[in-house]
């Protein structure tokens, strides 16, 4: 559901695809190709949310801020499942893995991963190419070559979803018992993308 708040309506792209049991409040700009899953919380009431190009923001995520701020998604940031972003940036191209929750005034530099159920607390300057875990989270490393071309294609997949969407997904009844034959079946699915080593 898409809600104005305070005279402020989101804008979103056309090409980008928001979940209508999505909630998107207020000041709240959805750039392209953007996918927006069911039960995120995009909250742009006391501040405003960009979500740039590219990006993705999963299921049950929520972004929100304290008065006066802006959140910002830049390019191709992916957002895992459950994942919460309170009052911070995240830089180009980074994964935030799934249930972390990244703090007030975070500025996650480009193509940053942190790891599932990673916390990082408030004010924290994270460089470019670093790779975050823990609670609380702690630097562990740099970002290789090889992660980030695997992340990147993951994130690809999420950039060309809205579009299947737009084509393909539907409301529907479902069925009583499964089809002799599995429409989604393509047997051999060694060539698929797959989860990082």
């Amino acid at each position: 559901m898409i809600y104005e708040f305070k005279g402020y309506k989101p804008v979103i792209d056309p090409s980008a695809f928001v979940h209508p049991q999505a909630a998107v409040t207020g000041n709240v700009i959805i750039g392209k190709k953007v996918y927006v899953g069911p039960g995120a919380a995009i909250r742009g009431d006391w501040g405003r949310i960009v979500i740039e190009d590219g990006c993705n923001v999963q299921e049950n995520c929520t972004i929100h801020m304290f008065p006066g701020v802006t959140v910002r998604l830049h390019e191709g940031a992916h957002i895992g499942h459950g994942a919460v972003i309170h009052g911070a940036v995240i830089g180009r191209n980074c994964l935030v893995g799934m249930n972390s929750v990244i703090m007030d005034n975070v500025r996650l530099g480009e193509e940053c991963i942190v790891g599932a159920l990673t916390f990082i607390k408030a004010g924290m300057e994270i460089p470019r190419r670093s790779m975050v875990v823990g609670n609380p989270g702690v630097i562990i490393k740099e970002v290789s070559d090889e992660m980030i071309q695997w992340k990147t294609k993951g994130t690809a997949l999420y950039q060309a979803l809205p579009e299947e969407l737009r084509t393909s997904w539907r409301e529907c009844t479902p069925l009583t018992a499964p089809p002799e034959e599995d429409p989604g079946s393509t047997g051999d699915q060694t060539h698929l993308y797959k989860p990082w080593k």
